[in-house]
């Protein structure tokens, strides 16, 4: 019987906490200090079943959780300030590998797009402070969407902000929620873990995980397909960049 082949893809689409950016653990520490600090009892276990969540998300399944010691927002602002406190001493960690990544692709003319839980205003911030924002033709954020992942909301926008259908995507993740809304939207995925690794149903969804972004390149010709840039987005809203 023959394999079924891999199917080649025109874009890649990618999250940014935990895989373009090392900063998954410096909002891990934030989350467990502002809470140890109002007498919340806030375990790393429970703090993964976030990773890859919009904080609204968070909110609606967890708010309880906080009590009346620590308010959801208040602890939010918290969070975001001992965040932003570390990356202006510290700057921006990029992923091993993301640059190069990044970089073949552009050459290739496969078109990037980011889809991330955080808000798009930040996701611009951040990417452009590590010098990865001009690698991206579009970027979607958690706040331009009604559903976060794991839901394919995020996702079926960035395509079509790609001006793709979905099955032309392939989608980088580090999260399992991440992976489990590309799929949902008829994406293929890969996951790079960082502070987690897959549960075996969501690994089997996936395409590949991989330790880290560095093996890509080992499936460049298995992938991806060439398309000029310029062809597809012709027709493209600038103001959606």
């Amino acid at each position: 019987m023959l394999e079924a082949l891999t199917p080649m893809y025109s874009a890649a689409i990618f999250d940014m906490d935990g895989l373009l950016l090392d900063s998954e653990r410096p909002i891990r520490d934030a989350w467990l200090q502002v809470t140890a600090q109002s007498g919340v009892s806030l375990t790393n276990d429970t703090y993964l079943q976030w990773v890859g969540r919009r904080e609204a998300d968070i909110k609606a399944e967890y708010g309880d959780f906080f009590g009346p010691m620590l308010p959801f927002a208040e602890a939010c602002n918290r969070v975001r300030a001992m965040v932003s406190e570390h990356y202006a001493t510290e700057g921006y960690a990029v992923k091993a590998g993301a640059v190069e990544l990044l970089s073949w692709l552009g050459e290739q003319g496969i078109p990037c797009c980011v889809a991330s839980s955080t808000r798009r205003e930040e996701v611009h911030r951040r990417l452009k402070r590590a010098g990865l924002r001009d690698f991206f033709d579009f970027i979607t954020g958690g706040d331009e969407v009604s559903k976060g992942k794991p839901h394919p909301d995020l996702f079926f926008l960035a395509a079509g902000r790609l001006g793709l259908n979905p099955q032309q995507c392939l989608v980088f993740e580090d999260s399992e929620y991440g992976a489990q809304g590309a799929v949902s939207a008829g994406m293929s995925a890969v996951i790079v873990p960082d502070l987690k690794h897959p549960g075996l149903k969501t690994a089997e969804l996936c395409l590949a995980v991989l330790e880290s972004l560095e093996q890509v390149p080992a499936f460049y010709g298995e992938w991806f397909q060439h398309h000029l840039k310029n062809q597809i987005f012709s027709d493209i809203n600038p103001n959606l960049v």
